[in-house]
């Protein structure tokens, strides 16, 4: 089975590209084969559009908080939101998150889904710091648009499926919170060792007892996934670890819980299954 894990940003460049790492999965084993990068969100759509049959894990949030949804008096479904959202201007989509803040008392400002909260991510909403937001606004609707599988937020027949994926819930399990990037400084020790410590840990019986597979990679993609220090094609493998495991759940939703609100989308890795 091909498996992709993908990086990425709201706004791509030639200095900041969304890096799509492709993975074959086979007899419990999660090979990395080769890499791409894409500058422009025409290059996303493209993607998108490959034929075949894969699976590919992106780190980006599908969907919205269900109550942020209806506070804006959006359709419910998930498709009816995010069609609305691709009918807006990415200064009115904005807008509208930040009025939904202003009227949010102190310590509320912010309205979460499920996945998030299990996750420890950022609100969907935040559009500063890591803004996740903006991404879901320059991602979904190219989802929609593309006809991929979303899951679980649309899931169709397609052979061509999206899971949404969150890099740092692979990494806890080796570092707890132990920083092993940042983007524009320099490099540090620490977070050169913790990126070798994460890599390591990727081809070890703790990955494979948790995940069901272990990760294989020659010297030179090891080599690359330590020395980078925004740990960007790092942080696409570990949406492809993601996305094996939810592929390996196929025949039980992806490995989405019960709980879940299909529209708001999911986090798919088992560290999410409980509280």
């Amino acid at each position: 089975m091909i498996v992709y894990g993908l990086d990425f940003t709201s706004a791509p460049s030639p200095r900041k590209p969304l890096i799509a790492l492709r993975c074959t999965l086979s007899e419990s084993i999660l090979r990395v084969e080769d890499s791409e990068q894409m500058t422009d969100f025409s290059g996303f759509e493209e993607f998108l559009e490959r034929p075949g049959s894969w699976v590919c894990g992106m780190d980006f949030p599908f969907g919205q908080p269900k109550d942020l949804v209806a506070a804006l008096g959006w359709p419910k479904r998930w498709e009816g939101y995010v069609a609305k959202v691709a009918g807006l201007e990415k200064d009115e989509f904005e807008g509208l998150i930040r009025a939904d803040m202003a009227r949010r008392p102190l310590g509320s400002k912010w309205r979460y889904r499920l996945a998030d909260r299990r996750s420890g991510s950022s609100s969907a909403m935040m559009l500063f710091r890591v803004p996740v937001g903006k991404m879901f606004y320059r991602g979904a609707p190219r989802l929609l648009a593309s006809g991929v599988s979303v899951e679980p937020c649309r899931p169709t027949v397609d052979q061509r499926v999206a899971v949404e994926a969150y890099p740092a819930v692979v990494a806890r399990r080796f570092l707890g919170r132990a920083a092993y990037k940042r983007d524009g400084v320099p490099d540090t020790p620490e977070r050169r060792a913790a990126r070798e410590i994460l890599v390591s840990g990727l081809a070890s019986e703790v990955l494979r007892e948790t995940y069901g597979f272990a990760v294989e990679m020659d010297g030179s993609w090891r080599e690359e996934f330590i020395e980078d220090p925004s740990a960007d094609a790092l942080d696409s493998l570990l949406c492809a670890v993601q996305a094996a495991w939810a592929y390996g759940k196929r025949d039980e939703r992806w490995g989405v819980p019960p709980e879940c609100d299909a529209d708001e989308g999911w986090i798919l890795d088992p560290a999410l299954l409980t509280d």
